[in-house]
């Protein structure tokens, strides 16, 4: 074994080390801080041209804060049009820019993280001109109305609107009315109905009426009758297509177990509903369950190629009503097959 080499300290490289800065702090004493790759001070004391390359992190920075600006000066220009009165709202109520920028956001969270709400067939819908969409209605309270309202406006390629036709009750709701006709919902009404097809806009109905929405939990998933068929009525009238559609996962959210009928008709409600946390946790007890929910459009039905007259031809609108009921009704039974747990 050869002899070692001493190497004296003074005599060892220190290549693997930056160099210090060369600046002085305010003390005097040098600066003890690396000076910055290809230059001779430290970040605190380099000019700025130099600090460059460290500023991914103040670039990030600056861009969060341009966000943030850019959120807050579109805020306060929204504040700044609605206090103005330079917003639009039809004839209907509808007040497009609310509805977008702050009512529908409001539903987001439900919709994508609670229900974790799953959409199949949306793209059947077209992406312009009147249609009927005819869907089932359950869960106690409406929310499977507002969902299938965000669907259509979030995720179909043409981010259409659709105006839910509703019972006077909804609209003489305090707060809930005035944001339902905001939110582009209309009044039941044949010739409103109408109107709003001419213009080419989608109009939502829910046939089973509070019928459905108020069933008890035994009948979940079995579709009341559909009325007399007044939207087969408006369709062929209107000549418009009937787009079936099926909603699983509302009737999980307000499993309604019971209907306490005095209470409900001392406050002119058609039904009070009793769930497993209503009315025992008080408000909590408003609080829907996180069920998974499937919204599916069926294929467009249509109805141009029926006689002009066909409206008036009871027996052709009550085959018509309860065809569609059946085409609902098996898609309903499909879609709970593929779903799954109703919660997992």
């Amino acid at each position: 074994m050869g002899d070692a080499e001493i190497i004296r300290m003074a005599d060892r490289t220190r290549t693997e080390e930056a160099p210090r800065c060369k600046a002085t702090t305010a003390s005097g004493r040098p600066c003890r801080n690396h000076a910055l790759p290809g230059s001779e001070y430290c970040r605190l004391h380099a000019p700025d041209d130099v600090a460059a390359p460290a500023s991914a992190t103040s670039s990030a920075v600056d861009s969060a804060r341009d966000a943030v600006g850019d959120v807050v000066s579109g805020f306060g220009a929204f504040l700044q049009r609605r206090f103005g009165g330079q917003y639009e709202i039809d004839d209907f109520g509808y007040d497009r820019e609310l509805s977008r920028n702050v009512l529908l956001p409001l539903a987001r969270p439900l919709y994508d993280n609670y229900f974790r709400i799953r959409t199949l067939g949306i793209s059947r819908v077209p992406n312009e001109g009147p249609a009927v969409i005819v869907a089932n209605h359950s869960g106690t309270i409406a929310l499977d109305a507002v969902m299938l309202q965000y669907a259509m406006a979030t995720e179909h390629p043409a981010e259409r609107v659709i105006r839910n036709v509703g019972a006077d009750l909804v609209f003489q709701l305090p707060v809930i009315g005035p944001m339902a006709r905001k939110a582009g919902n209309v009044v039941a009404c044949d010739e409103d109905a109408m109107e709003l097809l001419r213009r080419g806009e989608l109009i939502g109905v829910f046939p089973e009426g509070y019928k459905g929405v108020g069933k008890g939990w035994r009948e979940r998933y079995r579709l009341q009758r559909f009325g007399r068929g007044g939207f087969i009525e408006i369709a062929l009238r209107s000549r418009v297509p009937i787009i079936p559609a099926a909603i699983v996962g509302a009737e999980e959210a307000y499993p309604m177990i019971g209907d306490a009928g005095a209470v409900a008709r001392a406050f002119g409600f058609p039904y009070f509903p009793i769930t497993p946390t209503f009315p025992w946790l008080g408000p909590l007890g408003l609080l829907p369950l996180p069920s998974k929910w499937i919204i599916e459009f069926g294929d467009p039905i249509p109805m141009d190629e029926y006689p002009e007259d066909a409206a008036e031809d009871p027996m052709l609108v009550f085959d018509l009503s309860d065809s569609i009921r059946d085409t609902i009704q098996q898609m309903l039974y499909r879609n709970l097959k593929l779903r799954g747990s109703a919660f997992i």
